[in-house]
């Protein structure tokens, strides 16, 4: 078939799909189709896949299940409903290697029986992780499920339990309490951050108005053409499932959006059409008002979407005298392959009175050359405002840039340091002190991977200090003068019992000597005090507002399980 004849072909099969579908026309469409397809701008360019089809994308999932927590140090109960005792009596036979009395180990006084809830993330990915929250059952008797581990547990989706159903996610390890706001601490509720994982990814699906063999093969075949074979898989007459191309993996609600504006209809002569109006729009945006900021969304999406043909009409919007056109259209351009937009992008990002800072950040780290990425990344981490410093750490982190150094603590949490530029590391509390900055920062997580970020580090402690835990379990003290910080905890179990060890000043060395586990596996030496990440990072919001660490605390937010 020539080129001529493909044309008529594919213009034949558009519009039988638009007539025969009842989902738009070509040229007119009625106010009902309008308003019910939502693409008014959009379709008067041609026939996009969103106006042929329904997106259905998994949403958020809750999911719940009931496990066992153990280490408890007595603070457990013996408390389990007879048809929750049942299910854990047969799901712990087939996690353990041997047979044990099970009934005697939910009984014990260090277990605790508890409600286990989470939400698995829109269109999630096989083996994600996602936030839980564990709770005691109503009516237990346990005290506190501080320094807890939850043993490996089954989630299905909530209000099924009890009816055989499939296990969507699993959920295990160490229980995080916070405790930043003393006033505010249960401690029968907690969480374990990043614990829960996902079984099985979601597909996202496809679904035509109308089933059509011819429809579903071309739309299967647009996707693949735009994004790479593999992409589309028919599964139906009307229905197709979505493979999330590599680049959109941390994208996939752009994915969507853009899959959502791609035309059917990608002949030249027509595609410069919908450029040259995508464009005028797009330039048509402003910086404030809602409704042109929504314009230039739906622009920008087009855009992508149509591709490397835009790259031309685009690079003009990069000398706007609007910042959020030059953004978008830097953005697009990007996202595309091309680095003539880099330049813009950085210059917005490194201006301190830009709004746009951490768009163009974003927009940066996700498609730019890793070279150009690092190169300005490793910049913003000094940079005074900590939102752009923190942003700029969470992409080089994502990116294992030797700018980051990091170490697993104890199997529980990651210790993070940013290095000051052309810093050394120091022994001593006053040459330490002397390199302190203003930028020193330490940001805790409390949600997702448990981590402690240590920024603009080494960072040293003053050389006279005394805190202590609320418990009055640790102790931090170093006298006027002292060469080293004594570190005392009291045995959990046995408070007649005192444990001490020495560390230099610096807080990285603090932090391990705390910390790691008390016995190495190799040697029957102390080398870590074992205390947990909660306990942690409440000393050091202690610290810091105490004035033994010249440095600002910051908390992230805990995990929002509705």
């Amino acid at each position: 078939m020539n080129l001529p004849a493909k044309k008529v072909c594919l213009t034949a099969i558009l519009l039988t799909i638009c007539f025969a579908g009842g989902c738009i026309e070509l040229g007119r469409r009625s106010p009902r189709s309008k308003e019910r397809i939502g693409l008014q701008g959009k379709t008067d360019l041609g026939v996009t896949i969103g106006a042929l089809v329904e997106l259905i994308v998994p949403p958020l999932i809750p999911v719940e299940g009931y496990g066992l927590v153990g280490g408890l140090n007595g603070t457990g109960s013996a408390e389990c409903p007879p048809q929750i005792r049942k299910y854990l009596k047969q799901y712990i036979l087939t996690q353990l290697p041997e047979r044990i009395d099970i009934d005697k180990f939910i009984s014990r006084s260090d277990t605790s029986v508890v409600y286990v809830h989470g939400v698995i993330p829109t269109a999630a990915l096989k083996n994600q992780h996602f936030d839980v929250q564990v709770t005691t059952l109503p009516g237990s008797q346990t005290i506190s499920l501080e320094n807890g581990w939850l043993y490996s547990t089954e989630l299905t989706f909530r209000g099924t339990f009890g009816i055989s159903t499939k296990v969507l996610a699993k959920a295990e390890g160490p229980l995080f309490i916070d405790k930043t706001d003393t006033s505010k601490t249960d401690k029968k509720i907690a969480y374990v951050l990043n614990g829960g994982r996902v079984i099985k990814e979601n597909i996202i699906n496809l679904v035509l108005h109308r089933p059509d063999y011819r429809a579903t093969s071309l739309v299967r075949n647009r996707l693949d053409e735009r994004f790479g074979y593999g992409t589309a898989k028919a599964t139906s007459p009307g229905r197709i499932e979505l493979n999330v191309p590599a680049k959109y993996r941390a994208q996939k609600q752009r994915f969507v959006e853009i899959v959502k504006a791609l035309y059917l209809d990608n002949r030249s002569e027509i595609s410069q059409q919908r450029i040259k109006t995508l464009v005028k729009k797009l330039a048509a945006s402003q910086d404030e008002p809602v409704l042109s900021r929504v314009e230039g969304d739906e622009s920008e999406i087009s855009l992508e979407a149509i591709g490397n043909e835009s790259l031309s009409e685009l690079s003009v919007l990069l000398n706007s005298s609007k910042e959020q056109v030059r953004l978008r259209a830097a953005r697009c351009m990007l996202n595309f392959g091309s680095d003539q937009g880099v330049p813009t992008l950085r210059k917005i990002v490194m201006d301190k009175n830009s709004a746009y800072r951490l768009e163009a950040l974003e927009a940066i780290a996700k498609a730019a050359r890793r070279d150009d990425v690092t190169a300005i990344l490793r910049k913003l981490l000094q940079d005074d405002d900590f939102d752009i410093r923190l942003a700029a750490y969470e992409q080089l982190r994502k990116l294992k840039d030797f700018a980051v150094s990091q170490r697993l603590v104890a199997r529980s949490f990651y210790l993070e340091q940013i290095l000051q530029p052309g810093s050394t590391r120091l022994s001593s509390s006053k040459s330490g002190q002397a390199k302190q900055t203003q930028n020193k920062a330490i940001f805790v997580s409390r949600s997702a991977q448990p981590r402690i970020v240590l920024f603009d580090a080494p960072i040293y402690c003053r050389d006279s200090i005394f805190v202590q835990s609320a418990d009055g379990n640790i102790t931090i003290n170093a006298s006027p003068g002292a060469e080293y910080v004594s570190i005392i905890r009291k045995h959990p179990q046995r408070p007649d019992v005192i444990l001490q060890l020495k560390s230099s000043f610096e807080l990285a060395d603090i932090i391990l000597t705390l910390c790691e586990e008390p016995l190495r596996k190799d040697k029957q030496v102390h080398q870590g005090l074992g205390i947990s990440y909660d306990d942690m990072i409440a000393l050091l919001q202690k610290m810091c507002e105490k004035g033994a660490i010249t440095a600002e605390f910051r908390a992230g937010p805990l995990p929002k399980i509705g």
